[in-house]
């Protein structure tokens, strides 16, 4: 394979896993917690880094997009961590999704509010394992395709 062949395959799997997040939250109704929402950002900067090494040819693009890989990795698995309760989260480790709704809304029956959600709760899971610890492993596999980017 070649060096843009490793990139797309490292790219195009964040704009994958980030698609997939906005689609459990838009579509699937399922609110993100605080390091669901630090497990996007350096997915986002993959993608970016993706766009600048395919058009650019040093070595540095996919050294940091494997970086980027690593980071949302590192997040995940610490996130994966907390929902098992192997370690806590961090103190401020719930969304207010009560945040900008007003009494009335509240006590409204014809509105629909939701609750904090927490870093300690898993929201989803398939085969016994986690979005978090989905998104952990694959972008293990995204950062090994950055490096065999980086090496080409």
């Amino acid at each position: 394979m070649t060096r843009n062949s490793y990139i797309i395959l490292a790219a195009g799997g964040s704009a994958a896993l980030l698609a997939g997040a906005f689609g459990f939250e838009y579509i699937g109704g399922l609110l993100p917690c605080t390091l669901c929402l630090w497990q996007r950002w350096p997915h986002a900067a993959a993608i970016a880094l993706g766009a600048l090494g395919l058009g650019l040819p040093q070595r540095i693009w996919p050294i940091l997009g494997a970086l980027a890989a690593l980071t949302t990795a590192a997040i995940a698995l610490f996130h994966v961590g907390v929902e098992q309760t192997w370690w806590e989260g961090l103190a401020t480790c719930t969304i207010d999704a009560l945040a900008g709704i007003s009494v009335d809304d509240l006590l409204s029956t014809d509105t629909s509010v939701g609750a904090p959600v927490r870093c300690d709760a898993i929201a989803w899971q398939m085969f016994g394992i986690s979005m978090a610890g989905w998104n952990g492993l694959i972008s293990l596999m995204l950062a090994g395709f950055w490096i065999r980017a980086a090496r080409t």
